[in-house]
């Protein structure tokens, strides 16, 4: 079987949980072949691998926020807008429901309209306007063109892609890819799977409102630009999966059909971490690690903070950082100048490094992120033997605590960005050796029975196979491809 499997900001240029998830998937098929599709947000990632690809991955097609996209087709001639046309981009800048087959053949069609044309065009002025005598009343007319188009010419641009020709199309985020993934559907008439990790709708909704780069008044036409985006992927997939039952409510919730939404939780190999011996039982300096990337999203300054509360109780207490410290210089530096201000000794930066060769001098696992889907730091840490304090985000909480399992807690969940709750927690488990193995053993009881590779990748493939026989059923094709006016 040939799969398109089509990334967005994660593999194979950066590290990390959704980039680990596809490089297993791929790795653990090597009876299927994948064609990788992969959208960036910068030219200068091209080829910046941090991962070696597969030998079934038999073509790579790179794609980059900030640089134009050769045409699938010869560009059409730039003919004024049909009214159909221009009610689709009408009701794409308001966040409504646009008719996206009518885009698609716009701008991905045979015959394309280039994307800078369109933009540079009347067409598009009198679509500005329209919006300025409706809703942006209120709004400098210079800055509602320019952020409209500049939220436009990223998603029109890669409406031009060229269609890989697959059996199936996969997209693990909605968004830019879950738009493209739409559009190879769409021409194709091929079944359309969307995973996603973290709800791509509330993860951009979050960051645009804390964005200093966003004025207020144009917050809500943003966030419903992106959830316009999400639809065309919810409406054309086949299938819809999320990792917990908490984001398939969400989806539903944002519009997904419910009969289409799947759970499919991560698996890993637990093979891998037989060999960590369980904590010392005897009496020793409290060692807490955490695997994560120096990024914004992981909040290490509350982590940070979190020690420094700690050390004031467990002045034995030590804390390593494993993971790349340099995707974000920048926050990298203020970390280390805010462990300099606390004057909290014993934090130590490790860089990237083999989680297997450090849980074993670890007695716990800390992780203080603002946004997670279903980490596979806890699934690995819990697959070692060793309790958990996460905070309240993604599917931390079931995965701690259960969902009515009857195996008990595996650590403590606590909320986000509060150092003092994450503080107490980590002291909480810590009190005892016998407390920190009994929660270790939930843990292991949990992952064993619930997130193991094995079933996560046997899901899958019943799925692609299941896609590739169902693929006549008229719920893969809510929209038929025609020639539009």
């Amino acid at each position: 079987m040939k799969i398109c499997l089509i990334v967005e900001g994660c593999y194979p240029y950066v590290v990390g949980g959704v980039s680990a998830w596809v490089q297993m998937l791929i790795r653990r098929m090597p009876e299927h072949q994948f064609i990788l599709v992969s959208i960036g947000a910068e030219s200068k990632q091209r080829g910046q691998f941090r991962y070696e690809l597969p030998p079934n991955v038999t073509e790579l097609r790179e794609y980059f926020l900030d640089e134009p996209i050769a045409p699938a087709g010869t560009p059409g001639p730039a003919r004024p807008l049909t009214p159909a046309q221009r009610q689709a981009l009408s009701a794409l800048v308001q966040g409504a429901a646009p008719d996206w087959p009518r885009l698609f053949e716009l701008f991905g069609g045979s015959r394309p309209r280039p994307a800078q044309d369109f933009l540079m065009s009347p067409d598009f002025l009198a679509l500005v306007q329209d919006l300025a005598e409706s809703s942006g009343r209120n709004t400098p007319f210079k800055d509602l063109f320019w952020t409209l188009r500049s939220m436009l010419l990223p998603a029109l641009e890669l409406l031009r892609c060229p269609v890989p020709e697959a059996d199936v199309y996969h997209t693990v985020a909605t968004g830019y890819a879950g738009l493209l993934g739409a559009k190879f559907s769409y021409f194709t008439r091929k079944p359309f799977l969307v995973t996603e990790h973290g709800i791509y709708t509330r993860e951009r909704e979050e960051e645009i409102l804390k964005a200093d780069w966003v004025p207020g008044y144009f917050k809500p036409t943003w966030i419903g630009y992106f959830r316009a985006l999400s639809q065309a992927a919810y409406r054309q997939a086949r299938t819809i999966v999320s990792l917990f039952q908490g984001a398939r409510e969400l989806q539903i919730g944002l519009g997904a059909e419910e009969q289409k939404c799947r759970v499919i939780p991560n698996g890993i190999d637990i093979g891998r971490f037989a060999a960590v011996p369980p904590p010392d039982p005897a009496p020793h300096p409290l060692h807490i690690g955490a695997v994560l990337r120096i990024v914004p999203i992981k909040d290490v300054k509350t982590m940070i903070y979190s020690f420094h509360r700690i050390k004031s109780v467990r002045p034995d207490a030590t804390l390593d950082l494993i993971g790349p410290c340099d995707e974000d210089p920048a926050y990298y530096q203020e970390c280390r100048d805010l462990i300099r201000r606390l004057d909290c000794p014993d934090i130590r930066f490790v860089g990237r490094a083999d989680v297997t060769r450090w849980l074993p001098e670890l007695d716990l696992i800390l992780l203080t992120s603002i946004s997670e889907g279903q980490p596979f730091v806890l699934l690995e840490a819990m697959a070692a033997r060793r309790p958990v304090v996460a905070t309240n985000v993604g599917a931390c909480r079931e995965i701690i605590e259960g969902a009515d399992d009857g195996i008990g807690p595996a650590g403590r969940v606590v909320p986000v960005m509060s150092p003092a709750a994450i503080a107490e927690g980590v002291l909480d488990i810590s009190r005892s050796p016998a407390q920190l193995r009994a929660l270790a053993e939930n843990g292991y009881r949990r992952v064993v029975r619930f997130y193991q590779d094995k079933d996560f990748l046997a899901a899958y493939r019943a799925l692609y196979r299941e896609a590739v026989q169902n693929e006549n059923q008229e719920v893969s094709r809510p929209w038929q491809v025609s020639a539009l006016g």
